[in-house]
């Protein structure tokens, strides 16, 4: 594969990693804490007899549920003859530390926990090992018969010695068994669909278990790194123009494919790009972790100041508990307890959307006035879509179609809502919050001003005179609007 490839691959690894160990351990990183005996909630692929058990599954677009399969479904368009895809598999598979204490006659006891001379405490918990198969395919293999290659890994047992002579740790992994297929199938000129499916092939030891004891065979945070040489993926979120329908036909189950790496410069064609990371969560086209962060802290949302914080606050004793539980906690300790004041600092927060041309030479945004909200009303503004004032009050129906459109708002598509008010940003963009008509929460949300937001090139009038009419009646909101305190 081209350099060019090997280098964006590596660039989205930091988020691939950040997606294999999504709430592996959760702050506060103690074994004693209820959320840590809870683990394992994403992408997991068991043992097709136990997750079946009772009935089939049903297929949907993150991996928050359990699953014995995954598939990925993407558009493929092709610029040379000799096109090839590099496809990463990459998982978690379980492994239960043991410790176990010595024996007056030579033998060995299992235990929770253990401390040795050296003042260290050693305890049991469950890991995890990283999981990675590679598979370079040349498109035209793809096409003839596909490639089904075994992603499984094999049992295994360590010891570790504890100091001393006072025990031993002993790391136990049982077999997992899958198998991934990957094929290709021609849709038009130069114009494919890739499917990939990861299947978990193994048969459960009693299907009737509780899910803990199946969780040795499973694949834990499954998902799939996939890279082109010689072709570019098609975002599902915002295809280019005449492909919507071809997209529309893309069936993924138990994952959500979005463009990886960085962003080529914005166009009318829509996206397209090298890359393509397939997660079992539900994330943005061109994903990244933020140049911020210090390191990965395992946390959903990766709040990085307030659980760096909370983590300063961790007593000596909860710390020790810490260090005890897993070695990743621990290295999240050294971490915290040694980071320089300037480094800190920089997880306060960060604005991006301003570049060093909107920064005048005052110091201050280029957006910035004293008395800018003056003349600006939320409930009573309207702006222009297709010719129509719009504003509050108007009906809608949603078209999140733009680039940028968030992962979220993509399942409105198609529904109707009503605009509740008008609200300029300072970067000088505009806003519709809108309530959706079906939302049976819409009372709710429009009471306390919890709104979805979209662009004006996001929504469509359902109808002029229905806009009209229906904004000059809306004057409970409006109010409400105008006596909240302006920030």
């Amino acid at each position: 594969m081209a350099n060019g490839v090997g280098e964006g691959c590596a660039q989205l690894s930091a988020v691939a990693d950040a997606v294999l160990y999504e709430g592996y351990l959760l702050y506060p990183y103690r074994r004693s804490s209820a959320k840590n005996r809870v683990r394992w909630q994403f992408g997991v692929l068991l043992p097709r007899d136990w997750v079946e058990r009772d009935a089939p599954v049903t297929p949907g677009v993150s991996g928050s549920a359990d699953s014995w399969y995954q598939r990925t479904e993407c558009l493929l368009r092709v610029c040379r003859a000799d096109a090839a895809v590099r496809v990463r598999v990459r998982y978690l598979q379980l492994q239960h530390k043991q410790v176990e204490a010595a024996e007056e006659n030579g033998g060995h006891r299992p235990v929770e926990s253990l401390r040795t001379a050296d003042g260290v405490t050693h305890l049991s918990f469950e890991e995890a090992v990283p999981r990675e198969t590679e598979l370079v395919l040349p498109l035209a293999e793809l096409l003839r018969e596909g490639r089904t290659t075994a992603v499984g890994a094999p049992a295994g047992t360590e010891y570790e010695p504890l100091p001393d002579g006072a025990g031993r740790t002993v790391r136990r992994r049982g077999q997992v068994r899958a198998r991934t297929t990957v094929v290709a199938e021609p849709l038009g000129p130069e114009l494919y669909r890739l499917r990939v499916r990861t299947e978990n092939t193994a048969a459960a030891a009693d299907p009737q278990a509780p899910r803990g004891a199946v969780l040795g065979q499973a694949l834990l945070a499954t998902h799939t790194l996939l890279a082109a040489d010689g072709a570019e993926f098609v975002s599902l979120i915002d295809p280019p123009a005449g492909l919507a329908e071809q997209v529309r036909g893309c069936r993924n189950a138990f994952t959500f494919p979005v463009l990886g790496g960085p962003p080529r410069p914005a166009g009318d064609d829509g996206a397209t790009g090298a890359f393509l990371l397939s997660a079992p969560i539900i994330l943005p086209d061109h994903p990244q972790v933020a140049p911020e962060s210090p390191g990965d802290l395992h946390d959903a949302a990766e709040i990085d100041e307030i659980l760096t914080l909370r983590t300063m606050l961790l007593t000596d004793e909860e710390k020790a508990e810490a260090r005890a539980t897993d070695p990743r906690a621990a290295r999240i300790l050294d971490r915290v307890d040694t980071m320089p004041p300037e480094v800190f600092s920089r997880l306060h927060g960060a604005i991006r959307s301003l570049t060093p041309a909107q920064r005048p030479a005052t110091g201050r945004p280029a957006w910035w006035q004293e008395g800018g909200d003056d003349g600006l009303s939320p409930a009573t503004d309207t702006v222009l879509v297709d010719g129509v004032a719009v504003g509050g009050g108007s009906r809608v129906r949603l078209c999140p179609r733009g680039r940028g459109a968030d992962a979220q708002d993509m399942f409105l598509d198609g529904r109707t809502a009503q605009v509740a008010a008008v609200f300029h940003d300072v970067d000088g963009s505009v806003h519709l919050a809108v309530t959706v008509d079906d939302d049976p929460a819409a009372e709710l949300h429009d009471w306390y001003g919890r709104f979805h937001y979209f662009r004006p090139d996001e929504v469509a009038p359902l109808d002029p005179a229905e806009c009209a009419a229906s904004a000059a009646a809306h004057d409970p909101l409006r109010d409400r609007l105008q006596r909240r305190p302006q920030t």
